[in-house]
């Protein structure tokens, strides 16, 4: 790492050169490639994908994507005739632009349907000849601009559709830009200099830049999720600006200490960079873990995700080490400089709340581990009722069109609720779709009698009638559900149907019925996931724990490193089910109504959330290890590793937990899931268990916190997370020392060195710490 340093500093021009060709290079790349991102989440296999194949195969025409226009009004009926007048210019419109290939309003010879009960609702169906992601965004706004010129005081004309969603959820970079002035604002009060606060942000900004530029030009390799450049995004300011905290303070630290500029850089990135490397690689190997589970669109948001953090940690080692010696001796304050210059450097010791802190932990390791228990063990209960299930635009926020236009299609107007008659009711929003392959007359003959057989079935508003391909051999049923797409209840009838309604209705012939539909394919990649879930969550914990046994030589840390891990992702999944699925506040937030998780966030949050989890607990831990190794004393580590760093930790955790916060302002469900899911883990995990829980327990532990058995020290490989000039050759010799806190008794364990755990009359002289 130092020889890194020592290059970038000695080549800095270059270094900044290269780092600025790779972010217009990689732009300029994926401007002219263009996006080609995926909203496909079917899992290959499942009955729900088959289903839709088989609809693909025998009836094209209905694969296209759309949106659709609804209207309602108070007054009259949407018959009338002057209401059916402005919605069919409007329809003739819309129809008329670029990219519309289709549009099946109500007016039309078979489009009764498509008006309400008490014909006070209408909507027509539109169907573009592309996917939604390759419409130009003038068509989409174009579009919204017909429909919403219809609208008068008396008729009210709303857009749902993936069309809609995409203009609503596209507020440009607003959330970026205020996690951004948030961080400048805490780095200004953390350095005292301005020059200091921009560094981090500006490798975190050509690293993420670059990044995002290079996951564009990765979609057109492989299948990318849509909201996998967000999220990329919002891991990779969090945690570059992080990365560059770190490293910036301990640089500062040496010109405190008198060292010249590029020697404290080059120190700063030959101590702190290590952990920044190996905390990166943590978080690399949790998202890259998500590949056990062999799902398309998570491989891409895997490779997108780990891309990005790949690129701030070399950033942060390379491009910030360049930049510091060209700010010199400015990443100190100016009083700082001042005081520096009149008194020279003079040892730095922890003092003020850290010191007071660490000492308390000290004192009471009892009493705040079990407050911390229990405030981890509120928040995780929530977890316990977690659903996966359908989210779609009925969560929307109430303002947005979309929300309207679900629930005018629903419930109809204004006061209208489940049941009363107005709209089409709530399964309108998400039909099921029963296909099957038609061969022979018996096969159609039972294809004939499906819709008779469940129209009166529990939880089926309506049934059919049977459709059939052009040549006959598919045969397909729309069954509206009289729930919502989202309620468990149509999961509920989704179960039925396949156990249940459809054996009974085609038993004794060769029929085959598959139920598609979007809570069909939802539910399905549930199942998938949550079958899944033990593997993966076991594969990252324990590649976690083997680079923790690898840099700290001790089964003690890797150990409650995953515990702690696992605690953080369960009370942030409490959080968001709270928030989410309960609706606590979620309308308050703009965040819409309640609802169930999507499928694919669980996955994702843990990878994510154990990487992040591993951050701090690498920063905390790494300084206790340097203690722990000069001096041998489990108590002085503790206290000394938890005062020098509790304090750039909680700057640090300010930041990411700000730029994940502002990703509310997306406009996006899942990435404000995301935002709040990561904001919670970080605060948690920074404030609760790092500077509370895991050094209460170190404190308890004592030197059983660092036991290795001989066998296994022999035969790991060692990777160095502690400065060079720190190894446990250092301490002379291995003896016993008894474990506990305070020096009590408790299993004989050798430990390297001196330790003011063991008995007075052990303790043995040995290298202590320099000033």
């Amino acid at each position: 790492m130092a020889a890194i340093a020592r290059w970038c500093i000695a080549h800095r021009l270059a270094t900044v050169l290269i780092w600025l060709a790779a972010l217009v290079g990689t732009g300029t790349a994926a401007m002219v490639a263009g996006t080609a991102y995926s909203t496909d989440y079917d899992v290959p296999g499942t009955e729900s994908s088959r289903a839709a194949a088989l609809v693909a195969e025998g009836f094209p025409e209905l694969a296209g994507e759309g949106d659709t226009v609804v209207w309602h009004t108070e007054r009259g009926t949407v018959r009338a005739p002057a209401v059916q007048e402005r919605m069919t210019a409007a329809l003739d419109e819309i129809a008329a632009v670029p990219g519309v290939a289709a549009v099946a309003g109500p007016y039309g010879p078979d489009g009764a349907g498509r008006i309400s009960p008490d014909s006070r609702t209408a909507y027509a169906e539109l169907v573009f000849d592309r996917p939604v992601a390759e419409l130009p965004e003038s068509r989409i706004a174009e579009i919204t601009a017909v429909a919403e010129g219809a609208r008068d005081d008396g008729l009210g004309v709303e857009l749902g559709g993936p069309a809609a969603g995409a203009a609503e959820s596209s507020p440009g970079h607003t959330a970026e830009a205020v996690g951004v002035a948030v961080a400048a604002v805490v780095l200004f009060l953390a350095f005292g200099s301005l020059a200091a606060s921009l560094l981090p942000i500006a490798t975190a900004l050509v690293s993420v830049g670059t990044a995002y530029a290079g996951i564009v030009l990765l979609g057109r390799v492989m299948t990318v999720a849509d909201f996998a450049p967000m999220l990329g995004m919002l891991i990779g300011l969090g945690v570059g600006i992080d990365y560059a905290l770190f490293i910036v303070t301990r640089h500062r630290k040496g010109l405190r200490a008198g060292l010249p500029v590029a020697e404290a850089a080059r120190n700063a990135v030959a101590t702190t960079g290590r952990a920044v490397v190996f905390a990166g690689a943590t978080v690399c190997i949790a998202l890259l873990g998500m590949l056990i589970l062999r799902l398309d669109f998570l491989n891409g948001v895997a490779v997108a995700a780990a891309l990005t953090v790949v690129l701030t940690v070399a950033a942060s080692v390379t491009l910030l080490p360049a930049l510091l010696s060209y700010i010199g001796p400015r990443a100190l304050g100016g009083r700082e400089r001042r005081r520096l210059a009149e008194h020279g450097p003079r040892p730095e010791v922890p003092t003020g709340f850290a010191a007071r802190w660490a000492a308390l932990v000290e004192r009471r390791p009892v009493l705040l581990g079990a407050i911390a228990v229990v405030v981890m063990a509120v928040l995780a209960l929530p977890a316990f009722s977690l659903h996966l299930g359908t989210s779609d635009q009925g969560n929307n926020p109430a303002s947005s069109t979309t929300r309207k236009a679900y629930d005018l299609l629903a419930h109809g107007g204004p006061g209208q609720g489940e049941g009363s008659g107005g709209g089409f009711g709530p399964g309108v929003n998400g039909p099921l779709t029963l296909v099957a392959r038609i061969d022979g007359a018996a096969d159609r003959v039972a294809a004939d009698r499906l819709p008779e057989a469940l129209r009166d079935a529990r939880g089926v508003a309506s049934a059919g009638p049977v459709t059939y391909s052009g040549n006959g051999d598919t045969a397909l049923v729309v069954v509206v559900p009289d729930s919502a797409p989202q309620s468990k209840a149509t999961s509920e009838l989704v179960d039925r149907l396949r156990g249940e309604l459809l054996p009974r209705a085609t038993a004794g012939t060769s029929l085959t019925v598959l139920v598609g539909g979007v809570t069909a394919g939802y539910d399905d990649f549930a199942e998938v996931i949550v079958g899944k879930l033990p593997l993966f969550v076991g594969a990252v914990v324990a590649f976690g724990c083997v680079l923790l046994l690898l840099a700290f030589r001790s089964v003690g840390i890797p150990l409650k490193a995953a515990v702690m891990n696992v605690a953080a992702v369960a009370s942030s999944f409490g959080v968001v089910v709270a928030i989410f699925q309960w609706g606590w506040g979620s309308e308050l937030l703009g965040l819409g109504r309640a609802g169930p998780i999507e499928p694919f966030l669980p996955v994702i949050m843990v990878s994510v959330l154990f990487g992040l989890s591993m951050d701090y607990q690498v920063f905390l831990v790494s300084r206790m290890y340097e203690e722990w190794l000069e001096t041998g004393d489990n108590r002085r580590a503790v206290r000394v590793g938890l005062a020098e760093t509790s304090r750039v930790i909680n700057s640090a955790a300010v930041i990411m937990i700000a730029v994940f916060l502002a990703f509310v302002l997306s406009g996006d469900r899942v990435i404000a899931m995301f935002g709040i899911a990561l904001a919670a883990a970080v605060a948690l995990d920074a404030f609760v268990l790092r500077t509370l829980l895991v050094p209460a327990l170190m404190h308890l532990l004592g030197g059983a916190n660092w036991w290795l058995p001989g066998w296994l020290e022999r035969i790991l490989p060692r990777i160095s997370v502690e400065r060079p000039d720190c190894r446990r050759a250092k301490i002379p010799e291995q003896r016993y020392a008894h474990v506990g806190a305070g020096g009590g008794g408790g299993p004989a364990i050798p430990v390297p060195g001196p330790d003011r755990d063991a008995p007075r009359d052990s303790r043995r002289s040995g290298t202590t710490k320099d000033g």
